[in-house]
């Protein structure tokens, strides 16, 4: 998927603004990975509601508070701000392990074209071959938060080498006094979306309805 910006630079989302330039880092940040390509403007209303949803579903993906190890997930914003200015006081919110390019860059237009993408909010979820996932999967990520993911991660034959099963979380040394808890808070979230996905299941089945990919 690191094809996909080759000859790019790419911005990390952090307080130095590192830059990953290099066939090595971008493979190292994106190949093997579900990539979310965000379509998105600081000042546009819609977007303002849903970029804390899509903030807290991508921190519970690759935020320590919630995951011992990140998932195999990356996103890359891609500005439709009117000024560099509204990008980076947008960006000044959002996770560190955001990558963004430079405002100037044309490969944002290109991107749009190449999805097709006609509004923002557009989050294409892409796998790591660069085939779509979803086309648009903001009202998914709003509907069902992080499960999201697990569903995208099987449809991309992602070899998962860093996410913990919940179960796991038991043989994990605590990090603070309130580490059981969050582990038991996130074990139960998870359990109850995988016994939801599964009634949804039995549900198609009983009416002949699909899979959902």
């Amino acid at each position: 998927m690191s094809s996909l910006f080759t000859g790019k630079v790419l911005i990390r989302n952090n307080s130095e603004g590192d830059e990953v330039d290099t066939e090595q880092e971008l493979s190292h940040r994106l190949d093997n990975r579900v990539l979310l390509l965000y379509f998105g403007a600081g000042e546009c209303p819609q977007c303002q509601a849903f970029a804390p949803i899509l903030k807290d579903f991508f921190m519970k993906l690759t935020d320590e508070f919630y995951v011992n190890r990140s998932s195999q997930i990356a996103l890359v914003y891609i500005s439709q701000d009117q000024t560099e200015e509204q990008q980076d006081t947008f960006l000044r919110d959002m996770p560190r392990k955001w990558l963004f390019l430079p405002f100037q860059d044309e490969l944002k237009r290109d991107l749009g074209r190449m999805f097709a993408v006609d509004h923002v909010p557009t989050v294409v979820v892409l796998k790591p071959s660069g085939e779509v996932v979803t086309q648009d999967a903001v009202e998914e990520i709003g509907r069902l938060g992080p499960a999201c993911f697990w569903n995208w991660q099987e449809a991309s034959e992602v070899i998962d080498r860093n996410f913990l099963a919940a179960e796991d979380f038991d043989d994990v040394a605590p990090r603070s006094l309130t580490d059981p808890i969050r582990r038991l808070k996130y074990k139960i979230e998870k359990e109850t979306w995988r016994r939801s996905n599964s009634q949804d299941g039995e549900r198609e089945e009983d009416t002949g309805g699909g899979a959902l990919f």
